[in-house]
């Protein structure tokens, strides 16, 4: 088999996975770091919230202003995607068409979440880095696949799916955000 109809495989999502975990949690001790707080305190804080899982509260997500909504739309669109096209072969119709419904949506999240503000009314905030990051990504991806560069293009689809997805999406369930209240308040 060529590389272009190799899976990624299970295991290495996996690895992914956790290493796109491992990133979130030190950038969180980081970012507690930076206000004056050791780890001790940072994941002590987050153990006194005390949040319950629970099916999601779609009332808050219907109540919040319409570029969140556009902006969670497209993220769990781009991240049912890009599940499938991780796990799937590669180089075929079905990846090249699921692949431009990705972008798309990635791009639609990054774009989209350049217009929310709540948690840094008037300016932006340090996820708004990785838009501007997907936005320069995501055409470097596709013209390595048109050149037909498989190993770019799988490193940097695969770095935006970790660090746009996972790592900015596991900010996005903080405490106090609106995707924790939606699933832990």
């Amino acid at each position: 088999m060529s590389d272009t109809s190799l899976s990624i495989g299970p295991a290495r999502f996996i690895r992914v996975v956790a290493i796109g975990l491992a990133v979130t949690v030190g950038l969180i001790l980081a970012t507690g770091a930076t206000q004056g707080h050791g780890p001790g305190a940072v994941l002590g804080g987050l153990a006194h919230l005390k949040g319950h899982l629970h099916a999601p509260h779609l009332g808050l997500l219907a109540s919040a202003p319409i570029q969140i909504q556009v902006h969670v739309a497209a993220v769990t669109t781009a991240l049912a995607i890009g599940v499938v096209l991780m796990l799937g072969l590669k180089g075929t119709t079905v990846h090249r068409t699921l692949g431009w419904a990705w972008v798309i949506a990635m791009a639609t999240a990054a774009v989209s979440s350049l217009f929310i503000h709540r948690s840094n009314p008037g300016g932006y905030s340090f996820l708004h880095l990785f838009a501007g990051w997907t936005l320069i990504a995501l055409p470097m991806g596709v013209f390595a696949a048109r050149k037909h560069n498989v190993r770019l293009h799988g490193r940097t689809m695969t770095g935006l799916f970790v660090g746009g997805l996972l790592i900015a999406g596991a900010f996005a369930f903080l405490p106090g955000r609106l995707m924790w209240q939606m699933v832990f308040g």
